[in-house]
């Protein structure tokens, strides 16, 4: 097999290396980007407890919130007064010391947001 006939397969994108007619190239284009969640009741909230690489403290990570900046400062502000205990926001999730998962699941659902525990 020479190089100009090997076909590369990428998940992305499909067969590189292979021209594709009309009809396929259509197929091949990336989907749209998805619209963003207005209700968060369907948002997919998992609350998770962490400690690797934090020296042996327990942290509960909450991800999967799609609001914007301002409205993450303020459930931040309102989780970390109601359980006494520091947080902060990194990469769109909220970390809270401690863990405080069941906790942290009663008022996320208090709040109107449809959370679920994630790991063990």
């Amino acid at each position: 097999m020479t190089d100009k006939a090997r076909l590369v397969y990428s998940t992305e994108h499909g067969q590189i290396g292979k021209t594709m007619s009309g009809k396929d190239k259509k197929k091949a284009t990336p989907p749209a980007a998805a619209a963003s969640i207005k209700n968060p009741a369907k948002q997919g909230i998992r609350i998770g407890r962490e400690s690797k690489g934090r020296g042996g403290k327990t942290v509960c990570v909450i991800s999967g919130l799609d609001l914007p900046e301002e409205a993450l400062k303020k459930l931040l502000k309102k989780l970390k007064s109601q359980l006494g205990t520091g947080g902060s926001i990194k990469n769109s999730c909220i970390e809270i010391q401690g863990d405080h998962r069941e906790k942290l699941l009663i008022l996320l659902e208090k709040d109107g947001h449809k959370a679920k525990l994630a790991g063990g």
